[in-house]
């Protein structure tokens, strides 16, 4: 492969390859420079792209995303993001079937392909589930995966509790821990199950849905789970004012605190979000919340357009990097665009930090691939050099609203999109060429997806406080005047 630009690794860094050249044999990258010696099987020129390694996603949209019918529409409690108590007595349950649970799963992993992500870790709403995810779902989200070549870490998100609302506007958590445990012992019999399956493309990984709908107890054998399967485990965490008072009222702890003393975090721990810390504006209250989190080796990851969307961010990139905290990238949210959220990360860090100069688009482009494979322990993904796995992209620099180019990373934070990969290859295999992705028909897939969506909203007045109509609940930007269909 070659093309105008190559994002090589060498030395421990990423650099750049005019006219540079990629080559790969069996799934595995094996020269990465100028002037390979050997003979290839078949050359392919890009022109005017960047080649680069594939994005590691590290809390991947895969679902049909509800959190964007909050965009508009707050407080959330208000708007069915928080279970009345009415809903929970009624009797939660499943507002998909197994097989609509199957297509959001396909439907989402060719989206994220599509967004030059190579690998996932899939991230969905437990909003409209009866609880947790179950393991007949991530059955048929592994035989998906497989099926498009994606590299995912998957395991059913579970949780011993959920947050509802009273009818007098509290927000508490009811608890049902026997349920969670039972969940969680499921969920390690599927990544026993599913390690290094598809040819090492599917692994496991452990997933408690957020810190404040998790007890005690499942946090501790989660975490010796993790530890004898040596796999990663993600946890929501210190990603609302809500959550964090609400673990410190329950523990006395902000929740590193609390995680630190239940001998829960260490390498193999993802945490999204890490925007309500001590030394924040949302929290008074001091603390070294941040340093917990790094000196235990965990990651954060970073998903700043979900954040952003929702008046949020972390304070800021360049401050967690220079404290040595790793940080891993994720979509988090609709679009699954890895590329619209570095550039919004970077606007919101630079904000932050009153500063232009507080980080750099290497900074970011850094953190969505090598910050990545870090996290996951994985030092042959997230960068193109001998032995790393053939996971690769390729962004087309010449498309019409590109502009001027300056340098190839620094225009794709500046004027790319996720559209802009053209070619997408995950361990050797062509999984997408020319944005095409075999078996899909994407917009026959967007028309059932839209369908589907509108389904849950229209149940949303079950699950929302004072159960309003769908229309009291989603608000219209302008006045909507209607007519009958043209035939």
């Amino acid at each position: 492969m070659t093309a105008r630009w190559v994002v090589g690794h060498k030395d421990g860094r990423h650099r750049l390859y005019e006219n540079g050249e990629a080559v790969f044999e069996d799934g595995e990258i094996v020269f990465v420079g100028h002037g390979f010696p050997g003979e290839v099987a078949r050359r392919i020129d890009y022109g005017y792209a960047l080649i680069g390694p594939g994005f590691v996603d590290c809390d991947a949209l895969s679902d049909l995303d509800t959190t964007i019918l909050g965009y508009d529409n707050q407080p959330a409690w208000k708007k069915g993001r928080v279970w009345p108590r009415s809903y929970l007595e009624a009797g939660p349950y499943e507002m998909y079937t197994r097989e609509e649970l199957a297509f959001q799963k396909k439907h989402a992993f060719a989206s994220l392909i599509r967004n030059g992500i190579t690998t996932a870790l899939p991230i969905a709403s437990l909003f409209y589930r009866a609880w947790g995810e179950t393991v007949q779902e991530f059955e048929d989200a592994a035989e998906a995966a497989a099926a498009l070549g994606m590299r995912a870490y998957l395991g059913p998100a579970y949780r011993t509790g959920n947050q509802l609302v009273e009818e007098d506007g509290r927000i508490t958590t009811h608890y049902d821990e026997q349920r969670g445990l039972a969940e969680l012992d499921a969920a390690i019999g599927f990544a026993r199950r599913h390690e290094g399956a598809a040819g090492g493309l599917i692994r496991g990984m452990l997933a408690p849905d957020r810190i404040e709908t998790s007890t005690a107890e499942l946090l501790r054998r989660t975490a010796v789970a993790s530890r004898d399967l040596d796999i990663p485990v993600r946890l929501h965490c210190c990603q609302s004012k809500i959550e964090y008072d609400l673990v410190l009222a329950q523990h006395g702890m902000s929740p590193p605190e609390w995680l630190e003393s239940l001998g829960f975090l260490n390498e193999r721990c993802l945490l999204p979000h890490g925007t309500v810390v001590s030394g924040s504006r949302h929290v008074e209250r001091p603390g070294r919340d941040l340093e917990i989190i790094r000196d235990s080796g965990a990651s954060i990851v970073h998903c700043p357009l979900v954040s952003g969307r929702g008046g949020n961010a972390i304070d800021h990139f360049g401050r967690y990097r220079a404290m040595g905290l790793n940080i891993a990238m994720g979509t988090d949210t609709s679009p699954p665009d890895m590329v619209m959220n570095l550039q919004i990360g970077m606007i919101l860090a630079r904000n932050m930090a009153g500063s232009a100069t507080a980080v750099r688009s290497e900074d970011y482009y850094d953190a969505a691939t090598v910050g990545g494979a870090d996290a996951l322990r994985r030092p042959d993904l997230g960068r193109l050099q001998p032995g790393a796995r053939a996971d690769i992209t390729v962004f087309q620099l010449d498309r019409p609203h590109s502009g001027q180019v300056i340098d190839p990373i620094q225009t794709m934070m500046l004027t790319g999109h996720g559209r802009d990969f053209a070619t997408v290859v995950i361990d050797g295999r062509f999984v997408m060429e020319d944005r095409v992705i075999p078996g899909i028909d994407e917009a026959a897939d967007n028309a059932r997806a839209q369908k589907q969506f509108e389904g849950v909203m229209a149940r949303y007045p079950e699950r929302t406080a004072g159960h309003p109509p769908a229309s009291e609940i989603f608000s219209s930007s302008y006045v909507i005047e209607r007519s009958e269909a043209i035939a």
